[in-house]
């Protein structure tokens, strides 16, 4: 190669690299919120998380809500300088009223009904001022990481998961469409959960735990009706995952109160910490980054 060729090469080269470095992307990972045991494993897997830029952390809900403001929170990476901003949603589905209040904060054309906004208005969250372009990504979803962490969650009940039944228990939305998106999601989810484990049956239900009291006793029916299917089925003790964010009430009081006298193996440890909440964190915002 020629002088005039290579000197072409490293201006190109010094062009690209300049380029990279103008997009500075700050993340912020938006979570339900409960107390400050709750609240400290998200803050941890946010710290955790390596992406090229800043991570921060907002709470929807509960104590930690007013401290962690998104707008707040949005204006602190605009004064370190990032030039665009994206939302993590730290949740199980991307169908529900706390995935559209991120839609909402991040500028979206949502309606959000009376009970979702007035969350946001008692906590003082409101949709952020900025000129960075805020780029929402989803939440868990259907992820491979959420199979994998609910496999090794499984896992970690027995020590031989040949002839074992598995019944996933999520908490759930109200509404009945959303409801069949997060089972569309989650049934797909068991099945991985049931190839990569090595167990006999790998089922999923949902307590719906906000919904009114008939609804939600009809879901506890289900789920404890599934689990007696599943006993006789194996004659084995089932185990049960729930599938939850962080370890909180419906974990630790509900979920065994809800499921009491059955034969279950239970443990109720949540999705965190677990080192594939931060791979899916950092993965996320490499598909967000630049509109990607």
């Amino acid at each position: 190669m020629n002088r005039v060729g290579l000197s072409l090469l490293l201006i190109c080269a010094a062009t690209r690299l300049a380029a990279q470095g103008a997009t500075r992307t700050g993340t912020i990972v938006i979570a339900h919120g409960g107390d400050s045991t709750w609240n400290a494993r998200v803050i941890e897997a946010a710290k955790a998380a390596r992406t090229g830029g800043p991570v921060e952390v907002s709470f929807l809900m509960g104590p930690g809500a007013r401290e962690t403001r998104v707008q707040d929170v949005v204006a602190r990476l605009q004064h370190e300088g990032v030039s665009e901003i994206v939302f993590v949603p730290l949740l199980v589905s991307s169908h529900s009223g706390h995935y559209d209040q991120i839609r909402y904060l991040a500028g979206d054309s949502v309606a959000l009904n009376d009970q979702m906004l007035h969350h946001l208005h008692m906590a003082g969250i409101e949709r952020p001022r900025t000129s960075a372009p805020i780029r929402l990504t989803r939440a868990l979803d259907a992820a491979p990481h959420l199979a994998r962490i609910l496999t090794d969650r499984a896992r970690g009940l027995v020590s031989d998961p040949r002839g074992r039944a598995v019944l996933i228990l999520g908490h759930g939305p109200n509404d009945a469409e959303d409801y069949a998106a997060w089972m569309a999601n989650l049934r797909g989810v068991a099945d991985s959960v049931k190839a990569r484990g090595g167990f006999a049956d790998v089922r999923v239900e949902l307590l719906r735990d906000d919904a009114p009291a008939p609804v939600r006793a009809e879901a506890v029916r289900r789920a404890r009706e599934l689990i007696e299917l599943q006993h006789r089925a194996t004659g084995k003790d089932v185990l049960v995952v729930p599938v939850l964010i962080s370890k909180g009430e419906i974990n630790r009081d509900k979920i065994p109160r809800d499921l009491a006298g059955l034969p279950i193996v239970y443990s109720g440890e949540p999705l965190l910490p677990h080192a594939e909440v931060v791979r899916w964190i950092e993965e996320s915002v490499t598909g967000a980054k630049g509109g990607g």
